[in-house]
């Protein structure tokens, strides 16, 4: 009995091994994620909470307008809103200086501290 593969079956046995491979690249990134401690970040709100703590503030640089209230936020919607800033594709100066001064467990240590706030 000859084994016979069409063209058809060979494409799709490529196209499952390099889904299988992509999956498993995504589970690697995953396992090397930085993984947030709240206790940690206890340390390091003192920079988030004079703008960020105080219901229906407003800043006036470079603008007059309202600062988002972060408390109870995704945690992985502050961590890329922190990396934006820190990348420069979120702007704004205070946001900006203060994201490039965060290591990446910086970073999660306050996404988790704030995504855990009601």
């Amino acid at each position: 009995m000859t084994l016979r593969i069409t063209l058809k079956r060979k494409t799709t046995v490529l196209a499952m091994m390099a889904s299988c491979w992509a999956a498993g690249q995504a589970m690697a990134a995953d396992d090397q994620a930085v993984t947030g401690n709240v206790e940690n970040a206890r340390d390091k709100i003192s920079m988030c909470i004079g703008c960020h703590g105080i219901k229906g503030y407003k800043a006036s640089f470079p603008e007059v307008y309202h600062v988002p209230m972060i408390a109870g936020q995704n945690a992985r919607y502050i961590e890329a809103a922190l990396k934006e800033y820190a990348s420069g594709a979120r702007s704004h100066p205070t946001m900006d200086a203060i994201a490039r001064s965060l290591s990446e467990q910086d970073i999660a240590d306050l996404a988790a501290y704030y995504s855990n706030l009601k």
